[in-house]
């Protein structure tokens, strides 16, 4: 059974991980989440005890 030439596809797997690594994460980072998180408030909300009729 032939083997493959390792040489071309070392070549593709260096170009790969350098298209991944270097040019493809500083063009996702740049994206702008369209709503942005707001804090929460931190007041705690003031609750009542339920009036029950029959008790």
């Amino acid at each position: 059974m032939p083997q493959l030439n390792p040489s071309p596809w070392l070549a593709i797997l260096l170009y790969t991980w350098l298209v991944f690594s270097i040019m493809i994460p500083p063009k996702v980072m740049a994206h702008k989440h369209l709503n942005e998180p707001t804090p929460l408030n931190t007041k705690l909300m003031k609750t009542t005890s339920w009036n029950w009729q029959w008790s």
